[in-house]
């Protein structure tokens, strides 16, 4: 009965926002022409004051549905309780990894051993949450793995795939690692990129007996190591394994995951345990951090997880939410004991479950979100956040910075609240903020999503497994279509108003099925019919300006068939995210974007028609924008933007009327206190020069930036250090040209944490003088062929604790002020000199500079260099 409740206040709040929407609508009714001004008035009266009736009496409807909802809670002894709002919640690692040292050793030793005796294939298996894929991924970086194999390919599978689609992976995924790829020059490895993007083209025209012979015969000519992540049964293996080759034919390996060990008859299985006492308690202490007084307590909570790493760390993240509070630390502890009372296979599920259960209510919608994503996909945070706004599950309301905070802040902390809960996989962070940048769902609590999804009917996935039961719904309000029949389509047409109307939100087919959906005319009915779609991601006919409550459009890589884009976009009020990164030479923008006032993210297309010039001065709320250049748009316009978080330059970049005499007495270029990163992109198109004196002056107008990239530009010299923000932490400069170098300049910045270098002219000699980079922790130099000598003073860069140097062939020896640099922790040195490696290990003539640190990694390095 309460489930039944609970349904029925979901379904009462969702007609409640459906009558919002559907009002805003009305009242945005526009006469169409041929009537004369005041015959049009008159109708949008009528009309309005129709829509207000119409309103109220739903309104009315809704208000006697919830009175009678609570009169029978109340007769119940129910009553509605608000739950605690956000809190701190405490830092936990991403990497909890507990027992995997031995079988990480074991496997490398096996997979790099060469017998006659080795099986060519390995399987790791085992239950779901033993950490197979952790695994795995540690066996794919490790150095030594790196060392032995020419390439390497990772490729998830999963329970739904297309053999051709992984094979075709497999193969755009190998790297090249061996020496003769090392000693190409840049020139030459930008033609094989070419190449290889000919041949991926060529490939899709390609048959897939014809694709499964060209891997074969790769896998038998070369070293190769691929890894299929999480194959399901022996059935999927039969269909991928044309592309391998017969044991006796190769010298490449492949390593799979499952959890079932009868994949391959003949692999080398390791079937990974779960942890004993020791390692489970050891693993929960890293995540929950239990007061020593709460030991026997948790001790008792973590046996019932049975030794699972999943289930230890979900429930670790759970207490580590309870601020060490006695009381919530037994409720847990009751409620585990009550869930896990069905039984032992029953267990690792109860206990994903309590984690979903405890979560408070302003974090579920954003979890059961993560349902819209496809298995082992990497999610974009910056897009998830932008769609989570999009449909006001992170309320708009913040942007009144209630507290300092606008709404793209409250989303992180919801981000990182599920990080902290372990519900959530950490992917890849930010070096410089250490902000998250991507993230996973583990497959079982992919399932979970995916069934708390469909409980609360959050979402609707349609394939051909439930084409039949689309007439059982009431309603659809967010639809994940994928291959979808043309019956389902068809039933969509027919029934349309009763089950998918409102939609707001839609993830529409692959590109092979769009044709079809064209032809069918479901874009014209998707548009004409469903005015309350707040999502779409795919391409763009003339009737969008129908989806006038659209908050985001990405047309990102799309293939436009179009040379322009169509004006009806301005209709798009309501807009928040658009991006218009299409895959075309050269597109028109329409000038309408002004119109978009609501627009947080805009990504605007690589090249622009000439014709194109774009107003963007209205776009107030903008945190984000991307590919601005002063070809197609007003430079005036970016002082408007006083919300800017993201600007990336895609040149030419001018500045009318610069006043060169008088510097300071130029209008400042950037309106925004808030902007923390900023690029500079050469746009090949155009000229990649730089003026200095232009650079100086927008970044003196960019107080706040910390990360600055500068990628395939010209300039003379960097500015002066006084014009960089004092708080900018990170620097990259890649394939930059500079008549006199950077370093002279950049020592000087106060607070410089990480500098990259890669192909970059700084002149043959480098030189850090005393007190120079005083915060500098990382340093990577990459690709710096005219540098020959390095020196360094005593007394620079204290803070050094990771050094990286690569394909430097010109480099003689290391700095000889390194043995300085005591806080150093680790050194790499990759594809350099034979001859450069045997001065640094020990014996060597150069080993007393870097005799004390701690780590010296060498990768690559016994090629014969001149």
């Amino acid at each position: 009965m309460i489930r039944l409740w609970v349904a029925e206040i979901r379904e009462l709040a969702y007609d409640a926002e459906d009558v919002v929407e559907e009002f805003a609508l009305k009242i945005g009714f526009k006469s169409k022409g041929g009537l004369p001004g005041c015959i049009k008035k008159s109708t949008c009266i009528v009309k309005k004051g129709c829509a207000l009736h119409e309103t109220k009496s739903k309104i009315e409807k809704i208000i006697a549905r919830i009175i009678d909802l609570v009169r029978r809670l109340q007769a119940y002894g129910f009553s509605i309780e608000m739950r605690e709002s956000r809190r701190p919640y405490p830092h936990i690692m991403d990497d909890n990894i507990v027992g995997l040292v031995d079988d990480t050793k074991e496997l490398v030793s096996v997979l790099t051993y060469e017998t006659n005796e080795c099986s060519r294939v390995i399987s790791i298996c085992g239950m779901g949450g033993l950490g197979k894929t952790t695994l795995a991924k540690k066996i794919f970086h490790h150095g030594q793995v790196i060392d032995y194999f020419d390439h390497l390919a990772f490729v998830y599978v999963s329970q739904q795939f297309l053999k051709r689609k992984v094979w075709e992976d497999i193969l755009s995924g190998l790297k090249p690692l061996n020496d003769k790829d090392r000693k190409k020059s840049d020139k030459e490895l930008a033609e094989d990129r070419k190449k290889s993007d000919k041949e991926l083209a060529e490939d899709r025209k390609k048959s897939d007996e014809e694709i499964a012979k060209k891997l074969c015969n790769i896998l038998k000519d070369k070293k190769c190591l691929v890894i299929l992540d999480d194959i399901w049964n022996s059935e999927a293996w039969i269909r991928l394994k044309p592309a391998f080759p017969a044991a006796s034919d190769s010298h490449s390996k492949i390593l799979l995951t499952s959890r079932n060990k009868e994949i391959v008859s003949d692999a080398d299985i390791r079937e990974l345990r779960c942890l004993n006492n020791e390692q489970s308690w050891e693993l929960f202490q890293k995540i929950a951090f239990p007061p020593t007084e709460f030991t026997e307590l948790g001790e008792n909570m973590v046996k019932h997880c049975a030794g699972l790493p999943l289930a230890i760390v979900v429930l670790g993240g759970i207490l580590a939410t309870k601020n060490n509070s006695l009381i919530e630390w037994r409720k847990i502890s009751n409620n585990v004991k009550l869930y896990l009372k069905k039984g032992k296979n029953q267990e690792l599920e109860d206990v994903l479950a309590l984690s979903y259960d405890d979560l408070p209510p302003y974090l579920r919608p954003c979890f059961l979100y993560l349902s819209h994503f496809l298995e082992d996909y990497t999610i974009e945070v910056d897009r998830l956040i932008q769609l989570w706004v999009a449909e006001g599950i992170v309320s708009l309301k913040q942007e009144e910075r209630v507290g300092g905070e606008i709404a793209k802040d409250v989303a992180e902390s919801y981000l990182m609240e599920l990080v902290e809960r372990c519900m959530i996989q950490v992917r890849e962070r930010d070096v410089v903020t250490l902000k998250v940048k991507t993230i996973q769902l583990h497959d079982l609590m992919r399932d979970l999503c995916l069934s708390k999804a469909k409980q609360e009917n959050f979402v609707f996935i349609v394939d051909r497994s439930n084409a039949s039961s689309l007439s059982m719904i009431r309603k659809v309000r967010r639809a994940l279509q994928n291959s979808t029949p043309l019956g389902v389509w068809n039933y969509i047409e027919e029934h349309g108003d009763e089950v998918w109307n409102p939609l707001y939100w839609i993830l529409a087919t692959p590109v092979g099925c769009s044709r079809l959906l064209k032809a069918w005319g479901i874009w014209r009915y998707l548009f004409n019919n469903f005015k309350l779609l707040r999502v779409l991601n795919y391409e763009l006919p003339s009737d969008i300006g129908n989806l006038i409550h659209l908050r985001f459009l990405s047309l990102r890589n799309f293939d436009f068939k179009w040379s322009k884009l169509p004006s009806s976009l301005g209709k798009l009020r309501c807009l928040q995210t658009l991006d218009l990164r299409v895959d075309i030479y050269k597109i028109h923008v329409p000038n309408v974007l002004w119109r978009m006032e609501q627009l947080r993210h805009l990504y605007l297309p690589d090249t622009c028609k000439k014709k194109t010039k774009l107003k963007l001065g209205t776009l107030r709320k903008l945190l984000t924008l991307v590919n601005f250049n002063t070809k197609t748009c007003y430079l005036k316009d970016l002082i408007n933007m006083t919300n800017l978080r993201e600007l990336v330059i895609n040149l030419t970049f001018n500045i009318e009327n610069f006043n060169e005499k008088e510097f300071g007495e130029n209008p400042p270029i950037i309106g925004s206190k808030y902007l923390h990163f900023l690029s500079i992109v050469s746009n090949w198109e155009y000229s990649s020069k730089i003026d200095p004196r232009l650079l100086a002056h927008l970044l003196s107008s960019c107080t706040s930036v910390c990360k600055l990239s500068i990628i395939t530009a010209e300039i003379s010299k960097l500015p002066e250090y006084h014009f960089y923000s004092s708080h900018l932490a990170y620097i990259r400069l890649e394939q930059c040209e500079f008549e006199e170098g950077p370093v002279l300049t950049l020592e000087k910045l106060p607070n410089l944490r990480i500098l990259e270098f890669e192909e970059t002219s700084i002149g043959k000699e480098m030189f850090c003088s005393a007190q120079g980079f005083p915060r500098l922790e990382s340093l990577s130099l990459g690709r710096l062929y005219e540098l020959e000598e390095w020196k360094v003073d005593e007394g620079a860069m204290p803070s050094l604790q990771r050094l990286e140097i690569w394909r430097c062939r010109n480099l003689k020896m290391l700095l000889e002020g390194l043995r300085f640099i005591t806080t150093l922790k680790e050194v790499k040195i990759e594809s350099m000199a034979k001859a450069f490696k045997d001065k640094l290990e020990e014996g060597g003539e150069d080993f007393y500079n870097v005799k004390h640190v701690p780590s010296i990694i060498f990768q690559n390095c016994d090629l014969e260099i001149e």
